[in-house]
């Protein structure tokens, strides 16, 4: 089967990138497409992006400074990319862009989804773009044809994948699609004797953005004096609003290694997660693999990972007081942390790759019969 993979940009290694680095690893030999490419901007992560067998769309010089704007054209870009000469086209979908526009095989076409475009369907966004009005009426303007755009995106895909059930209730409303729930690949500790029993501080970070919500955390623990580590990368200035709110016991670590990481949720005593509506949440399912609880707030994909009383615990609302009110009554010797290490074997990535390439291999077979018949 000659397989290609469609990414809408790379110029980061998150969640999604570790998603396609899983399948890259599955399908070593597909060329990956993307409308943009621009590993130095990965930082310490970008050793990781620049050995894929990567076809970008666009070359220009500077081309990934302008990632936003790019929404505009992108559907331009993507439908003139014919990969009809592929077995199947498995489309990694972050809700940037448009990519499902691709010319495929009828039958052939997969595409997993991490969320539909949050901007587009009213879910909180790492940029308030409707702070100012002469803004926000040409972006709503926009926005209403992006939908329509994005409506007909999904309609030609053949196998809809969903990296939660979260994301599958999404589909299902905006796409009028079922989508197959296949959670994403989470790395666990190869050292089994990594894990320690207590820590002497919480933990949050991932990219610094505001739907992340990190300010539900740092004001809550300046409240208790409670010391907190942050790690991850600035996104759009709102790193710079969380120094300027954070009291003494919370110190900020920047875009950190995954070996610092490893060590940060080691010796960690809780992970820390106050993200509204997160499409799955990969950093405390990692936490878990660790054997740390996760304070979670009551929303989104974490909702499919963490077990109330077992592997953590969930403060209702975001507002400070909600999480003050767990933070308060939080024991983390009331936490097992094998039962945290089990929860999180759930997510691995060896399950992952499996069912994917499970899924694939079986409709793609099926899809083949049918042609023959």
């Amino acid at each position: 089967m000659k397989i290609a993979l469609v990414h809408d940009y790379l110029k980061e290694y998150g969640g999604a990138e570790r998603v396609l680095e899983a399948l890259h690893e599955i399908w070593p030999q597909a060329p990956i497409y993307t409308l943009v490419y621009e590993p130095r901007s990965a930082g310490p992560h970008q050793q990781r992006l620049v050995d894929w067998p990567i076809k970008p769309l666009l070359k220009f010089p500077l081309i990934y400074k302008f990632i936003s704007p790019l929404r505009l054209v992108a559907p331009y870009f993507f439908k003139r990319l014919d990969l009809t000469a592929f077995d199947a086209v498995l489309v990694s979908a972050t809700g940037a862009y448009n990519p499902n526009l691709i010319k495929t095989r009828k039958g052939s076409h997969f595409c997993y989804y991490h969320t539909p475009p949050r901007y587009l369907y009213g879910l909180p966004t790492a940029r308030d773009w409707k702070k100012h009005w002469w803004f926000r009426i040409p972006a709503e303007i926009a926005n209403h044809f992006l939908r329509m755009v994005d409506f007909k995106s999904s309609s030609k895909v053949d196998y809809p994948i969903a990296n939660s059930g979260n994301t599958a209730n999404r589909i299902k409303k905006f796409y009028r699609r079922e989508a197959k729930v296949i959670y994403p690949p989470v790395d666990l500790p190869k050292n089994k004797n990594q894990k320690s029993k207590n820590g002497s501080y919480f933990l949050a970070g991932g990219r610094l953005a505001k739907p992340k919500r990190i300010d539900l955390a740092i004001l809550a623990c300046n409240q208790l004096k409670l010391p907190l580590k942050i790690y991850g990368r600035d996104f759009s200035g709102y790193g710079q609003e969380l120094r300027e709110m954070a009291g003494p016991t919370i110190e900020f670590l920047g875009e950190v290694t995954e070996n610092k990481k490893a060590e940060l949720y080691n010796h960690c005593r809780a992970y820390l997660f106050p993200a509204e509506e997160e499409d799955f949440g990969i950093a405390p399912v990692e936490a878990m693999a660790f054997g740390k609880p996760v304070i979670a707030l009551k929303q989104g994909g974490v909702l499919e990972t963490v077990v109330k009383g077992k592997t953590g615990e969930f403060f209702n609302q975001p507002e400070i007081e909600s999480l003050v009110k767990v933070l308060k009554n939080f024991k983390p010797q009331s936490y097992k942390s094998q039962d945290c290490v089990n929860q999180a074997k759930k997510f691995s990535k060896e399950h992952f790759q499996k069912e994917i390439k499970d899924f694939i291999e079986r409709n793609y077979a099926r899809t083949t019969r049918s042609r023959n018949n």
